[in-house]
């Protein structure tokens, strides 16, 4: 058995079936972990989502933020951000069979065994891993259910940008979702800062990268995500960062995770320019 975890793939069909080819995965053997971010952005996104789909139990797919965005185009009725490169998805003939596969799939995913978590951006830094699992699970309870398009009309924005545990309703949900999906900078009480987006190195003034908050609770377990672009490959110990730009001409990027780490990557023409 080996299990593979694979950066964001941004609707890069092409890139997603070349690093296929190279893995070999087995069907009822190997495992296919997805850090989120399927589609956007990239030209072939209804693509992807059915090539995943397909996969079957061999995929685990973490959401990312730009899954949860197809997902309010799809269900919110009239989202206050336009669907970009999603119109393909949406007026698919199998688009509801996409959307419902799309809207089970979680906000987490860990594996004691493995010492590992998955998710798509971070988690806050307060959270130690069951606790994330648990809190990715009432965000993934809301999306199956029929509250799912009432909350994805409300999940855009930056409010609460700190975590804390009496938050109740549609805010703690927004900020489970931040947490999860869009974080990349917070200050040291893990305060998420939503508007700087370039390499850790050039933190704003009192912000550091969520993963070197002093303290963290996921610093014991291996954290596997995506989400940041300018980060790039990320090999630390106990974390192991997969975006690696396909969509912007980088890489897209697989990790063997299930005993000695083996990177495997395919080079992109790139579909959007930096910065677009």
């Amino acid at each position: 058995m080996a299990i593979y975890a694979i950066g964001d793939v941004q609707g890069c069909d092409a890139e997603l079936c070349a690093l296929l080819d190279r893995l070999g995965p087995v069907r009822g053997r190997d495992e296919l972990w997805f850090v989120g971010d399927l589609v956007n952005r990239g030209p072939r996104s209804l693509e992807v989502l059915r090539r995943v789909r397909d996969l079957g139990d061999q995929a685990i797919v973490t959401l990312g933020n730009h899954d949860l965005h197809l997902l309010a185009c799809a269900l919110a009725g009239d989202p206050p951000v336009a669907a970009g490169d999603l119109h393909a998805v949406l007026s698919a003939p199998d688009r509801d069979e996409l959307i419902d596969w799309l809207r089970r799939r979680p906000l987490a995913h860990y594996r004691p065994d493995l010492n590992s978590l998955l998710v798509h951006a971070g988690a806050a830094p307060a959270w130690n891993p069951l606790q994330t699992v648990k809190l990715a699970r009432e965000v993934s309870d809301c999306l199956q259910g029929e509250a799912a398009g009432e909350f994805l009309r409300s999940m855009y924005g930056a409010q609460p940008d700190r975590w804390d545990d009496g938050l109740e309703g549609t805010d703690r949900l927004r900020c489970i979702t931040n947490c999860l999906t869009r974080i990349r900078f917070c200050s040291a009480d893990g305060r998420l800062d939503f508007d700087s987006k370039g390499p850790p190195d050039q933190p704003p003034p009192g912000l550091l990268p969520w993963f070197e908050v002093p303290g963290r609770a996921t610093a014991a377990v291996r954290v596997i995500f995506g989400h940041w672009s300018a980060l790039g490959l990320l090999l630390r110990e106990n974390l192991l960062g997969l975006d690696t730009g396909c969509v912007w001409g980088g890489q897209l990027t697989a990790a063997r995770i299930d005993g000695p780490l083996r990177l495997v990557s395919v080079a992109s023409p790139g579909y959007r320019a930096i910065g677009d």
